[in-house]
């Protein structure tokens, strides 16, 4: 007996319940974003705590191509339960931002391949698939950064981030930010890329958020840390 048997609750059911949670409105604000569902998230978010952990009810939500399938099934999957080359092609699959956003940082993360999966994507010819890549090595960069050339990335930034696309640009400049905000001994140059390349410089942000225009972002988060 499966998993999803055991628990009573089939892939149809979460499905049908997904379906009947889809607002045209929350549907529109998603679009915009690139997104293409519209079941608010928090709403999918309480599913997911109901359903707790299904590692066999997630891989037929994954299966189903739906985005709101997939962002359920993220959250109740067991990241360690995916091998390498499942991974992978769930991230070649995963080609709206929210399922991708979600895929790196709720599973593969928590994955034992990770690290290799870094290594691989990060060069990727494909922009989305090396976004991920970038995304990961941004995380090592804030909290593993033993064995990175923080320089060499830097060099890739100021080569190439400008001219990439708008996805990999994202997670370029996300690399460079933080590179200025954890490690002294390169922010200034950090800030000064960020200043002569101007990515994001004119993103719009909301009132008391932080820009993510990278030298704005370096002195706010610097200063946060120097007064508290």
């Amino acid at each position: 007996m499966t998993e999803t048997a055991k628990a009573g609750t089939t892939v149809a059911e979460v499905t049908a319940e997904l379906a009947a949670l889809e607002d045209p409105k929350t549907r529109a604000v998603n679009e915009r974003h690139g997104d293409d569902h519209g079941v608010n998230l928090g709403k999918l978010r309480a599913i997911a705590k109901r359903l707790k952990t299904r590692q066999d009810l997630a891989e037929e939500l994954w299966a189903t191509g739906d985005s709101a399938a997939r962002l359920l099934a993220l959250l109740i999957c067991r990241p360690k339960a995916f091998g390498r080359d499942e991974l992978d092609a769930m991230l070649r699959e995963a080609r709206t931002p929210k399922v991708h956003d979600w895929l790196v940082n709720y599973v593969v993360r928590k994955s034992p391949h990770a690290e290799e999966l870094r290594v691989a994507w990060f060069t990727d010819p494909d922009p989305v698939v090396a976004s991920a890549g970038w995304a990961l090595t941004t995380e090592r960069v804030a909290k593993r950064p033993d064995g990175l050339d923080l320089a060499g990335l830097l060099d890739t930034v100021e080569a190439e981030m400008k001219d990439a696309p708008p996805q990999l640009q994202w997670a370029m400049n996300h690399c460079l930010a933080q590179i200025g905000i954890e490690h002294p001994e390169h922010r200034a140059r950090a800030i000064a890329i960020g200043e002569r390349l101007e990515v994001l410089k004119d993103y719009p942000t909301s009132p008391g958020c932080t820009s993510p225009f990278a030298p704005v972002w370096i002195d706010e988060m610097v200063r946060r840390r120097a007064e508290s």
